[in-house]
């Protein structure tokens, strides 16, 4: 997201592979490489050889929630981030957040990335999936100082929900 941020209502340029402009094709190509640890730019592919490029990313055919999804035909591309936002190029301008996304019924082709294969730099956290038990994410606290006195904290009371991971503690 991170990226579609950086490059939204950057124009339409045909072929275009850098974040002064792009193509669907070229977006498209962008958060593919992204979401696979892959540099954003120089790596692009076009709708003639999407199936082959997202192959080779370890792409799986069809749709699924909660996962990069992209759709494509003969003549456009764009992509649903797996938290459903939609990302575009050329549909009425460049770089857009928005728009029919992955799901358009003019999409023939379909591939998707679960979000347990999609690349995360180091330190961030993506959630599960709602529903999905999973442990939370690590927290860098810093250490007490030797002088400040130890000061132990009360357990947070239990979640309503057995499955909700617990509320966080404040730091002292």
């Amino acid at each position: 997201m991170a990226l579609v941020h950086q490059v939204s209502g950057t124009p339409y340029v045909l072929g275009g592979d850098s974040p002064a402009g792009t193509d669907c094709s070229g977006l498209v190509s962008w958060v593919a490489n992204v979401a696979t640890g892959r540099p954003a730019f120089g790596d692009r592919f076009h709708t003639g050889n999407q199936e082959q490029a997202l192959l080779a990313r370890g792409f799986r055919y069809g749709t699924a929630p909660n996962a990069l999804v992209i759709g494509w035909n003969s003549h456009h591309t764009a992509a649903t981030l797996p938290d459903g936002t939609p990302v575009s190029s050329g549909e009425g301008g460049g770089v857009k957040i928005g728009g029919g996304g992955a799901y358009q019924p003019q999409f023939t082709k379909h591939m998707f990335l679960p979000i347990e294969e999609i690349a995360t730099p180091p330190g961030e956290w993506i959630p599960s999936p709602p529903g999905e038990v999973t442990a939370a994410p690590p927290v860098n606290l810093p250490a007490p100082a030797a002088e400040a006195p130890v000061v132990e904290a009360a357990p947070p009371p239990p979640p309503a929900n057995p499955f909700a991971p617990p509320p966080p503690v404040p730091a002292p």
